[in-house]
């Protein structure tokens, strides 16, 4: 186990956030993130996957402890371990998160504008960036900027430009160099591929996957495009209403995920040369400020058994580095209805 706690570059244990609003006297709670426990490993790509308003997001901000009112942590931890330093991610200070900021824990934000200075050329956000952890003249700053622009293929003639001037596309790039500049230990990325057409989304992906391949870094991936995960993930997190309940390696989930929730996700993916009908997911997200009582995906679920209903399915490792929350697996399997086997197995 000790040798496992150390191969773990984060490990989120119990996690709870929750919008915690009152406005004209109302109160309300949005369970956006309720009881995840995880450990993401050093060197991986770990991708972590769900519809819009699952959560995924939400989990990304505090895993970065990027989080504010009404965001708020009620519950659980965040751990980064960094060579032999073990850091407490919500307890840290605004100074000390400035320190480790774009040096050891970067992030590329789901907008490329978000980041950028539109009036400001892009040799110049550069040097602010590099400035901020690094005591180098400017001169050298952008020495160091071209260098790495060189490294990743992008074209030297991109630091005289303003952000507008830039297609979306390179935009995107740019700011996957900026947030990667300093080689942190550990990036994240939100939706890094949306607003992207195809081609320039392949472009986008490669460039993130040639960073992590010759840094040896961690990647976390938010997103809710499974075909971004399986081009780039090493293991994928499945989100549902603010709940993990599936977790495995990329080729487990694409080939035998086991939560019905998966198995919709994966089964609505286009194949080629395949004109079958695609079998979307029935119904829509439960409210997470009064989620249903039990397993939350069980008003969608078309194999719910009676248990589902009233209690929350525990997160158990069905095979070796394989985890699910769901009744159908844990329980005996002759209480599974067997259509449920059947729509697993096809």
């Amino acid at each position: 186990m000790q040798a496992t706690v150390e191969s773990n570059i984060v490990e989120v244990n119990n996690l709870r956030a929750y919008y915690i609003t009152k406005a004209y006297g109302v109160a309300r709670t949005v369970q956006a993130v309720d009881g995840i426990s995880l450990a993401i490993k050093r060197g991986e790509v770990y991708g972590i996957a769900g519809e819009s308003g699952c959560g995924k997001s939400t989990l990304m901000r505090v895993m970065l402890a990027a989080h504010q009112p009404p965001l708020t942590v009620v519950e659980g931890s965040v751990t980064y371990r960094f060579d032999d330093e073990e850091i407490s991610a919500l307890s840290l200070t605004p100074e000390e998160l400035r320190e480790i900021r774009w040096k050891q824990v970067s992030y590329v934000p789901q907008g490329s504008m978000h980041v950028l200075n539109p009036v400001r050329r892009i040799r110049d956000t550069f040097h602010d960036f590099i400035s901020a952890h690094q005591f180098v003249s400017k001169q050298e700053a952008l020495e160091m900027t071209r260098a790495y622009l060189a490294e990743l293929g992008l074209p030297e003639k991109v630091l005289a430009a303003y952000p507008h001037q830039l297609s979306g596309g390179m935009r995107q790039r740019v700011t996957i160099a900026l947030a990667t500049i300093l080689w942190p230990k550990l990036t994240f990325a939100d939706e890094p591929t949306t607003a992207l057409d195809v081609l320039v989304q392949r472009g986008v992906i490669q460039l993130l996957k040639e960073i992590q391949q010759e840094k040896k870094n961690t990647l976390v991936v938010v997103t809710h495009d499974m075909g971004v995960h399986a081009n780039l993930a090493d293991r994928i997190a499945v989100l549902y209403a603010g709940k993990l309940i599936e977790e495995a390696d990329t080729r487990t989930i694409f080939k035998r995920p086991q939560h019905p929730y998966t198995q919709y996700l994966i089964q609505s993916l286009p194949k080629i040369e395949d004109k079958t009908e695609r079998v979307s997911i029935p119904g829509r997200p439960p409210a997470l400020d009064n989620p249903p009582s039990g397993c939350r995906f069980h008003p969608r679920c078309p194999y719910a058994m009676p248990i589902c209903k009233k209690e929350a399915p525990p997160l158990i490792e069905s095979e070796r580095g394989h985890r699910v929350a769901c009744f159908l697996v844990s329980e005996e399997q002759e209480n599974v209805p067997e259509r449920y086997r059947e729509f697993a197995a096809g």
